[in-house]
């Protein structure tokens, strides 16, 4: 799109208390949230958080973040499932180290919401978010599939996933936290009964997420993606698109449509919380707010 409208300063108070105002007279507020949202809440996926549970897959790899491991090709899958046994655990079954999901919670709690996110890692729901006001359009960690996949249903697989941390020599404790008795080094192996196959075809289970192609969008997500068409519909006045650490990787996903919206509804209000990428086209930036910040910084004005 042809004009943009330039970034704000980081922490610039007089859009932060624009967005306070805005959210206040909002009559709905959609939110589309990525990666950056749980990165401020905690979810690094690279530094001593990688090494902390990664360093063995680091050191015979040459591994520097949980993503490359995620896409290699090992040679087992008893190997395979070790790695992303670890990533599934601390990424989806503990809770984010900061509070930031929390406080997004209680800024719009009262509101007629709606939640379109590509993250993956359940932190909405977990935060205290109306599970049936999420769309996870990018898949869940906390879900399997038919790698095929031979048919369209999803399985839950919190309890596999712990038998399989453990079987590699992990504790759990109390609190959910992931560790190592001292002097224990962990199996970079599952035993071979924990590895999941289908259960119709015998094939390998893979993580419902969308990579390609095979990506399976069961009964849940075609439910969630018609309650998230509805919303749409239903609100065609004020309402305030929010937009938080959304990146260019699938702008199709979430921004490029919020700018749409906001450009066809001259009611709708554009917001864009994002550090070092806070823009909006100049068709719509009269009625835009671009706060160039970390959101987890930015909910503390709020």
């Amino acid at each position: 799109m042809p004009g943009w409208c330039v970034s704000k300063p980081r922490f610039t108070m007089d859009e932060i208390r624009r967005l306070g105002e805005v959210i206040e007279r909002a009559d709905a507020i959609l939110m589309g949230a990525g990666a950056g949202l749980s990165a401020s809440a905690g979810f690094d996926y690279t530094g001593v958080r990688f090494q902390k549970y990664f360093s063995d897959f680091a050191e015979k790899y040459g591994f520097r973040d949980m993503y490359s491991g995620g896409f290699y090709p090992y040679e087992t899958l008893e190997e395979h499932w070790a790695y992303w046994s670890r990533y599934i655990y601390i990424n989806r079954y503990r809770n984010a180290p900061k509070p930031v999901y929390e406080k997004l919670y209680e800024l719009v709690k009262e509101k007629d919401y709606f939640v379109l996110t590509t993250n993956v890692d359940h932190c909405f729901q977990k935060a205290g978010f109306d599970k049936s006001r999420l769309f996870y359009t990018q898949g869940d960690y906390g879900l399997f599939q038919c790698s095929v996949p031979c048919h369209q249903e999803t399985y839950d697989n919190e309890t596999v996933i712990r038998k399989m941390v453990e079987a590699q020599g992990y504790e759990i404790a109390e609190n959910g936290e992931l560790y190592l008795p001292e002097g224990r080094r962990p199996e970079r192996k599952v035993p071979s009964e924990w590895i999941p196959y289908c259960p119709r075809c015998g094939k390998p289970m893979s993580m419902n997420l969308r990579a390609d192609d095979t990506f399976v969008e069961d009964t849940g997500w075609r439910k969630a993606a018609g309650r998230y068409a509805d919303f749409r519909r239903r609100h065609q006045g004020r309402i305030l698109l929010l937009e938080i650490a959304v990146g260019y990787n699938t702008p199709g996903v979430i921004k490029y449509p919020f700018w749409q919206m906001t450009y066809e509804n001259p009611m709708a209000v554009y917001a864009c919380v994002n550090l070092g990428e806070a823009a909006a086209p100049g068709e719509i930036a009269d009625r835009s707010i671009c706060i160039d910040g970390d959101i987890g910084e930015t909910l503390k004005f709020l």
